[in-house]
């Protein structure tokens, strides 16, 4: 029994698992993110390579947590078919100690690339558990409970990733390195014990399936087992296409905001921040609208949302207070978007097929998170960094998956 959960006596069982599953999907992202930011916070003090400035530290440290997706998806998807989705879930938390343990001894040492290969484990056991995690909204809600699952799910991943870089900067400037230690071990150990906590039934595992571990093999051998279920590649193409086009505007937001506007790091960072309370109170109201509106007609919303406030952007040209509030506004409609997009997987009637399905969905998004950063620099470098150009370039993607989405 986790001793930070409540009674078993105080409320329904389901409710319980629920808050065990969100729990320990917000430690765990919030450890990830905040290993990530102490690196590129502290880790640029160090005595480092010459070629290693703070644009290429933070490059290497986020592909730690992104290039697992492109390696080992196929791998997380055979482990959530033949194996518990809890017992997955379990290992690979418990796995997190020794890792965390490596990175307190890189810190102490200034080691910077162990602390990037710490960086780069810790995504490869978020890689493994995420079809296993997503797998368990099912299982827990069952196919009512999975629009309401998926965006609480979503909703407390962005906080975990805005708290964990608030966090990493204050003890950056305030803190000492035994205090990024005990919180590295505090968040991973909560995380864990909220894991051990979900006690839910499962669908028999599968002993004999036949997914390829071929990164190509896989992607294509899921691709046409999902042509059999209408909504399953459209929804990996909505959530991929979100991701691309989230990951476009943060780093377009960064040369708007220093470059357009002419104002300090701290209202960037602001500016930043309103998106990812944006995105997490977009995942969360979706999760309730998604009891009285269609799939399809959130969708539609969140687009024309997106859409419409970019074009704002672009015509008006705000200043900083106005265009954190457009940014807020399109990341809440993104929410709208993203969260309708993952329920048309989920809702799929594929039993334990839906683990290779979820792990399809993280191989294809991070390839297009992967496709959004060459777009931004193509698009930047031929415009001379011009954000407005990119803004039309995000308008224009976004206009093309709202075709995309409705063309059937």
């Amino acid at each position: 029994m986790c001793i930070f959960a409540p009674k078993k006596n105080q409320m329904p069982h389901k409710t319980r698992n629920w808050i065990y599953l969100f729990s320990a999907n917000f430690f765990g992202i919030l450890n990830d993110n905040f290993l990530k930011n102490c690196i590129i916070f502290i880790g640029i003090t160090w005595t480092i390579p010459a070629w290693l400035n703070l644009s290429q530290l933070t490059t290497l440290v986020a592909a730690g947590l992104v290039v697992p997706y492109l390696i080992f998806s196929p791998l997380s998807g055979k482990l959530n078919i033949k194996y518990a989705k809890q017992a997955v879930f379990r290992v690979c938390k418990m796995a997190e100690f020794p890792v965390v343990f490596i990175a307190c001894i890189a810190f102490w040492k200034e080691w910077i690339f162990v602390c990037i290969l710490s960086v780069f484990i810790m995504g490869t056991l978020s890689c493994l558990l995420s079809p296993s995690k997503y797998g368990l909204i099912r299982d827990i809600g069952g196919e009512k409970g999975i629009a309401f699952g998926s965006g609480m799910l979503e909703m407390v991943a962005f906080l975990g990733i805005l708290i964990s870089t608030v966090i990493a900067a204050v003890v950056a400037d305030y803190g000492s390195l035994p205090f990024v230690y005990a919180l590295l071990f505090v968040f991973a150990f909560c995380s864990y014990l909220f894991v051990r906590s979900i006690k839910v039934e499962e669908l028999p595992v599968e002993k004999s399936q036949n997914s390829s571990l071929n990164p190509i093999r896989f992607l294509i051998q899921s691709y046409q087992y999902a042509k059999q279920y209408p909504n399953i590649n459209s929804g990996v193409f909505g959530i991929s296409m979100f991701w691309l086009i989230a990951c476009i505007i943060q780093m377009n937001a960064i040369i708007h905001c220093k470059l357009t506007l002419g104002v300090s790091s701290t209202a960037t960072g602001i500016a930043l921040a309103t998106t990812a309370i944006g995105i997490a109170l977009g995942c969360g109201l979706a999760g309730k609208l998604a009891k009285i509106i269609r799939n399809k007609h959130l969708i539609l919303i969140g687009l024309s949302g997106m859409i419409l406030f970019l074009a704002l952007i672009i015509l008006i040209n705000p200043n900083i207070y106005i265009f954190a509030g457009f940014l807020f506004i399109i990341a809440l409609m993104g929410g709208l978007f993203e969260i309708p997009c993952l329920t048309m997987i989920q809702e799929a009637n594929i039993g334990r097929k839906l683990g290779d399905m979820l792990a399809y969905m993280n191989f294809v998004s991070f390839l297009f998170i992967f496709f959004g950063s060459v777009i931004f620099s193509v698009v930047t470098y031929f415009s001379n960094e011009n954000s407005i150009t990119v803004f039309w370039t995000v308008l224009v993607l976004c206009l093309f998956t709202l075709v995309y989405m409705f063309k059937k």
